[in-house]
């Protein structure tokens, strides 16, 4: 979607600008003060995922939100570069161009795989990251091979995001996907992902971030990250299996798994005030301090 034509009520418009750092063109958004936690939504959302979080977080902390590039407001200027390592690389690139070192990072499934692959590339690691969700399994059996195939013959043809973004753009539709994921979602919510879902251009960057996913390196190399991490997980989740973080944090020597009954895969946008106690707590634990007085 084009930045300047933002409808006028979408989320934290107030706090949103753009930032241009090759290649692509970013949506950022930027509130509070004290330290910096950033926050990174996962494929196929934008910054709106963190519509009650975000002004949350920011009566204590300073918080960047961001589109990945090629989804909501962010403009893709390389369509090669939408994979994990690329992207991972061009967020740090930003950060350095803004001047700005995350003490934590907040990531929302695949969010927070990026989120994780920062903590190993950034001039200064974060003391915290917290994975909601995290996205950080192989698919099993014939999905294994047979998705990342799929992702890439559909982002190979130009015609697919026209014709997903005219036919599963629907309220119905949105609403069917959203509940798939094991997640209540209100009707603002439906509304904003049912203006996502119908821009061919925020469907094309989804579908291209996901043909040219790999996680390999990453799950290697889990057992190398230090960082402090804690998986908040849904026991409803039917878009990640739970025990994907149960299997990610035993392979690594700081983290811990909070499992929180009753809700699903967007548990951030199902209960943001208890999603930022959590955060807050951990953060707090691990000496990411909020804001002063």
């Amino acid at each position: 979607m084009e930045w300047d034509k933002q409808p006028l009520t979408w989320p934290n418009r107030a706090f949103g600008r753009m930032v241009e750092c090759r290649p692509h063109r970013w949506y950022v958004q930027e509130a509070g003060s004290g330290a910096l936690v950033l926050l990174l939504h996962g494929a196929g959302a934008s910054t709106h995922s963190f519509r009650a979080l975000m002004p949350d977080l920011a009566r204590d902390f300073h918080v960047l939100a961001l589109d990945l590039p090629g989804q909501g407001f962010s403009r893709a200027g390389a369509r090669h570069r939408l994979g994990l390592e690329p992207m991972a690389a061009d967020i740090a690139a930003l950060l350095a161009q803004l001047h700005l070192r995350p003490d934590a990072i907040i990531g929302h499934s695949a969010g927070a795989a990026i989120a994780l692959r920062l903590t190993q590339i950034l001039p200064v690691a974060p003391r915290a990251v917290v994975a909601i969700n995290g996205a950080l399994g192989h698919f099993k059996g014939v999905a294994g091979w047979l998705f990342p195939a799929l992702a890439k013959l559909l982002a190979l043809n130009p015609l697919t995001a026209m014709i997903f973004a005219r036919t599963a753009s629907s309220e119905e539709s949105v609403r069917r996907l959203l509940t798939s994921t094991g997640s209540r979602t209100d009707a603002e919510g439906v509304a904003l992902y049912r203006t996502l879902v119908a821009d061919r251009g925020h469907v094309d960057g989804t579908l291209a971030m996901m043909s040219q996913w790999s996680l390999e390196t990453l799950l290697r190399e889990l057992p190398q990250i230090t960082v402090p991490v804690l998986f908040l997980t849904g026991a409803n989740d039917r878009a990640v299996p739970p025990d994907t973080s149960d299997l990610a944090a035993a392979r690594m020597p700081n983290a811990e798994v909070v499992r929180i009954d009753g809700l699903g895969h967007m548990l951030h946008e199902e209960d943001p005030g208890g999603t930022a106690a959590r955060i807050r707590d951990y953060l707090g634990r691990n000496g990411v301090g909020s804001r002063p007085g």
